[in-house]
């Protein structure tokens, strides 16, 4: 919504941005500045405090299609873009005429066609436009007002058009691996300085975005609070991933134990464990599911997938050594690759 204070107010160059900046470049300028100023790295620094805001209040204006091009033609008009002209009409003598309102809302710019509206009252007959369907045009109708229909903020153009809610706002928040397997809550600090306390919902993914309803701007008296929209970015974990609803992990097993067979144990991710059996004979690479065990998901759980990974023994004694050779002995000439040549030549 336009605000009276977008004539004073450079946006651009808050946050230093050409005026054409696409909307990546926007993002990564915001979250760039929003991290170098954000009260929690400037504790009782008054100036940080504002330029945070200023930042918060920037990004929210030009990261929104809408919001930048009503900014971009307040703007326009501040610098010149418009011109108010009063003088004689061409219908009788003391009108006020208002033309040349924005070339973008009025028609071809460079000697296109005008845009004239006359004031009530000027004793012209009839043909002429109420200055509110330029406005209507200029800062797209009934939504992009201000209060009472007035897209400055104040009053005097049209009706009332009842309250607005309030505008919704971007965060983004990161959460340990666990956290956001098992649900959590969180603190976050808004643009104006103020504290939101959000519950993440148990097995949020990477990148995913939560809406949280009634977390976002105060809208007016009587109108409902906007909504956050949060970003959620997980840390790795440095024993668990995640597939879908499953975690994975991989499972490293002996030598003997996987040619001989061997029931071990797998961690979880609540700290306990479980015990599996690992087969005579399992390869590397076979995965052994324990089932309930991995995300929250619906009335259940996803299952969790332990790969199996065995372990060439780095050193051995003169037995284990004498034991596997006496292995190799066994096999005679077996080639474990001929299949594999044999399917490369086809």
């Amino acid at each position: 919504m336009a605000s009276q204070d977008w004539f004073q107010k450079d946006f651009y160059a808050i946050l230093g941005v050409p005026k054409d900046a696409d909307a990546t470049t926007i993002k990564k300028a915001y979250r760039r500045l929003a991290k170098q100023y954000h009260p929690d790295r400037n504790a009782g620094d008054a100036a940080a405090e504002q330029r945070f805001k200023d930042v918060g209040e920037a990004n929210a204006v030009l990261s929104d299609p809408t919001q930048r091009q009503e900014y971009d033609a307040v703007r326009s008009m501040a610098g010149g873009g418009a011109r108010f002209r009063a003088g004689a009409g061409g219908g009788g003598g003391g009108t006020g005429g208002f033309e040349d309102i924005f070339s973008a809302f009025g028609g071809a710019g460079g000697g296109g066609t005008r845009v004239r509206f006359q004031q009530p009252g000027s004793g012209h007959a009839g043909g002429q436009e109420d200055i509110n369907d330029l406005l209507a045009q200029m800062f797209g109708g009934a939504a992009a007002g201000g209060r009472g229909g007035d897209p400055f903020g104040g009053a005097g153009y049209g009706a009332p058009r009842g309250p607005r809610p309030g505008a919704d706002v971007q965060a983004r928040t990161t959460l340990p691996f666990r956290d956001a397997v098992e649900g959590s809550t969180v603190t976050l600090t808004t643009a104006d300085g103020g504290r939101v306390t959000a519950k993440i919902p148990a097995g949020v993914r990477d990148g995913q975005r939560i809406r949280l309803r009634g977390k976002g701007r105060e809208g007016d008296p009587g109108a409902a609070r906007g909504d956050l929209i949060l970003t959620v970015s997980v840390d790795r974990h440095p024993v668990f991933g995640r597939s879908g609803d499953d975690l994975t992990l991989d499972l490293p097993v002996t030598f003997a134990e996987a040619a001989l067979g061997a029931t071990v144990r797998v961690p979880t991710l609540d700290g306990s464990s479980v015990r599996v059996k690992v087969s005579p004979g399992t390869p590397s690479g076979r995965v052994l599911r324990v089932r309930g065990r991995g995300v929250p998901a619906g009335g259940g759980a996803g299952d969790l997938l332990a790969k199996v990974q065995v372990l060439v023994p780095q050193r051995l004694t003169d037995e284990a050594r004498q034991a596997v050779e006496t292995l190799r002995d066994a096999d005679g000439d077996s080639d474990p690759r001929a299949g594999l040549f044999e399917q490369a030549g086809t």
